[in-house]
Formats: C-alpha cells, structure tokens, sequence
C-alpha cells in the first residue's frame, strides 16, 4: 500500500462518522427537501476545434448534494467543472443556477454567478504578494463590496475552524502546500457559496499533506455543503459521495449513489478503473 493510500486512509479513520456516508439516503433526502435542483446541466457540449471532449452532458446536482467525479485522466473532469464555473466557454448545451439559465458564453453573467459558486483547483492560485489576510478579504470586499469588519469577523472564524489563525500575516511562500489548500478553501467559504467545485485538490500535495486537506472536506460534507468534487481519492469519494458519476471520453457511463458506484458498478468499464485504483496487494 502506498504511503498516500495509508494518509488517506488514516484522515477518513479519523473522521469516521463525521461525514455522510454516500449511499441512496444522502441524494433521496435531498431531492425530498429540496425539489428544485441548485445546478442543472443539459446537453452540454465543448470543444477544442474538431476534438470533442464533452458530449451531450446532462445531470441536477440538489442542494446538499456532494457529487463526485470520477474516471481516467483525459475523461473530461477537470473540464465539465470548469464549464460549471464559466472557465471555459461550451458549443451548445443549456446551464441553470437556482433555476434560471445562465446566458451560455455571457462573461458578465459569469462573474455575478461566480460571487455564488466557488472552485478550489490543485495549484492553489493564491496571490503571492499578498498576506493570507488579504488573500481571503479581496473577493468579499472588492466584488462583493461587504464590509471589512464582517469579512474579517467571518475569516477568524473560518481560520480557527481550519487551524490556522496564527498564519493571517503570513505570506503563501512560508505556508506548506497542504496549509496553502485549506487557505484557498478558506477563502473560497469567506465568499459564502451556494455551490463549491474541488478539482483534484490534492493532487499536486505531498502524501503527509493530504491529510488535512480531506479531513476539512470531510467537514463540509457533514454540514451539507453543496459540493462537486474531481477526485482521483477513491477511499475518500466512498466516504463523501452522494451521488457518483464516472466519466470516460467525454461521457458520463454510470450515475449511481456512491454506495452503490463502490459496491456494484454497473459497467465493465467502472469495474476495471476501481480494480485499477485499488492498492496494490502485497506479494
């Protein structure tokens, strides 16, 4: 077993319990409350020139409702949830918040719509000439013009939460990669999002940070945050997944409950990528 699978075995140990298994109750219980879904997506498409890497994409993600991204590199991942956050334009297909469309290549519309819906990527992206501090107060304050005091009441508080308050003056260079993540989770949640997409936010960390990382996830899944997480975890997606989709050629194959993604995938095809991401057996 790898040193990252003993890591993140370890950080869903830890919090056992704490997160919502994914199962048919998690995506049941939210459809029952809430009817209407936070994010719809209909026959999405998106190329580059004749390459098609998306193809005819369609699913609801309901309030408090984690879903998962699976499959192989080169699926098509990264790239549907960053159609979600109008980081890249799409051909055709229709995109709906809250249940109004978002105008399809529309960048004003983007950036109002981006106020409510935060992504965390795997390279951090914090400004390096800036204090945490300011990192976390500059969308709360420049785009949505709130108050500085509110802004920093709410940024102690999520500090604290992350443990972290001791690191406000600090500047990106002398945080560890692991503490780097969970400050731009952090100022990601100071702009108070509906909906959060994570791509592969652990990717680019040492396996001793991962940790840490997954264990703040695993938090916010238990206080049912709307979430869309890229992952290639597979232990931490059964934890944290209500609704799993792989994806391979631009296609989502299987939409299951999580629980049931792990326990009884329905192709061939998501049979082999599990057995291919299981730890190797000891000889």
């Amino acid at each position: 077993m790898s040193d990252s699978t003993v890591n993140v075995n370890a950080a869903l140990n830890t919090t056992a319990g704490t997160a919502h298994v994914g199962t048919t109750v998690g995506t049941a219980d939210a459809a029952a409350t809430d009817a209407a879904p936070l994010l719809s997506v209909r026959h999405l498409r998106k190329s580059y020139g004749s390459h098609e890497v998306l193809k005819d994409i369609s699913f609801d993600v309901m309030p408090g409702e984690v879903v998962v991204l699976v499959g192989p590199s080169g699926s098509g991942k990264s790239t549907l949830i960053r159609c979600l956050n109008g980081l890249e334009d799409i051909q055709d297909g229709e995109i709906s918040f809250n249940g109004r469309p978002v105008s399809r290549n529309s960048e004003k519309a983007w950036r109002k719509l981006r106020t409510r819906i935060g992504m965390v990527f795997q390279s951090y992206d914090l400004f390096p000439n800036l204090s945490v501090a300011k990192n976390i107060e500059l969308g709360p304050t420049a785009v949505q013009k709130r108050a500085k005091a509110e802004v920093d009441e709410q940024m102690d508080r999520l500090l604290a939460d992350v443990q972290l308050s001791q690191y406000k003056d600090s500047y990106p260079r002398e945080l560890s990669g692991g503490q780097k993540q969970r400050i731009a989770i952090v100022r990601a949640l100071a702009m108070n999002p509906e909906l959060m997409l994570f791509d592969e936010v652990t990717a680019s960390l040492d396996p001793e940070m991962v940790r840490e990382v997954l264990e703040l996830m695993l938090r916010l899944a238990k206080r049912r945050m709307t979430m869309i997480v890229v992952t290639h975890e597979m232990e931490f997606a059964r934890r944290v997944a209500d609704t799993v989709m792989f994806l391979e050629d631009g296609v989502i194959l299987e939409r299951q409950p999580g629980g049931d993604f792990f326990s009884s995938p329905q192709t061939d095809r998501a049979k082999r990528f599990l057995e291919s991401m299981s730890p190797v057996a000891a000889e």
